[in-house]
């Protein structure tokens, strides 16, 4: 219960100082939806000219993207600062006053870095899920429960990349490039896995489940999805507890400033 009051807390804070300053976060979460917005414009535009992904129609395809914003959004309200964070403390030497916390460091940073604009990513994702199925209809209240699921799932695969990455910085100080690697790796999820070679959707499904952040919970809402999704959500509990696992382990090998 303490950690759950310290985290509404510092959420609360975050959303006050966003207020604070409501011209600087509604123009961050405006530019931070138009970002993200490259890859919806693509599909229309790939669908207007007549081409299209095999066995799925437009509205199919921005459903799958539409979910993926909103994962990412979700994951980045939570954890998309952690990196940022981190690699600023490592890079300056000042790591030591997260450890001085009378909190666990990873939970102090999470909960201290809460990011408000990512707000506006989410909401993105949402107006567009609706438009799409508006289009496309869902299936029965089983299929949304299997979407919800794989919803939740997708979301601990970004934020598993998200401490990783954070892990990563202990050792590859001060690194920008880290992010855009695992944002490249992260792009399969925006399209149907059928699209792809046998190899990538393996990977796409066990090694790193980025299949399971857009595609498969689409599937699941549209009443297409199959077995091989629900297998994936074991690598997805797995991913996440890596991401925990390392963090910590980088803290505990963290030797300061000093050497």
């Amino acid at each position: 219960m303490k950690y759950i009051k310290i985290y509404f807390a510092c959420v609360k804070t975050a959303f006050a100082q966003a207020a604070a300053y409501r011209a600087d976060f509604i123009m961050g979460s405006f530019i931070t939806l138009l970002s993200n917005i490259l890859f919806p414009l693509v599909t229309i535009l790939i669908y207007a000219n007549g081409a299209e992904f095999p066995g799925w129609n437009m509205w199919e395809v921005l459903l799958i993207q539409s979910i993926y914003s909103m994962s990412t959004g979700i994951s980045s309200m939570l954890l998309s600062s952690v990196v940022w964070v981190t690699m600023d403390h490592i890079r300056e030497g000042s790591f030591e006053t997260v450890l001085l916390k009378p909190v666990s460091p990873l939970f102090f940073i999470i909960s201290a870095n809460f990011d408000v604009q990512s707000i506006g990513l989410f909401l993105g994702g949402v107006i567009m899920m609706v438009i799409a199925v508006v289009h496309t209809g869902i299936g029965s209240v089983l299929d949304i429960l299997s979407f919800l699921l794989l919803f939740v799932a997708g979301i601990m695969v970004l934020c598993g990349m998200n401490l990783i990455m954070a892990a990563i910085s202990f050792k590859w100080v001060g690194n920008s490039r880290i992010p855009e690697i695992f944002d490249s790796i992260s792009t399969f999820g925006k399209y149907p896995l059928s699209i792809f070679p046998r190899t990538v959707q393996i990977l796409s499904v066990i090694v790193i489940p980025v299949a399971v952040i857009g595609f498969f919970p689409a599937s699941a809402l549209l009443g297409r999805v199959d077995k091989e999704a629900f297998l994936a959500l074991i690598p997805c509990v797995l991913f996440l507890c890596f991401g925990v696992w390392l963090y910590n382990k980088m803290i505990r090998l963290y030797e300061g400033v000093g050497g």
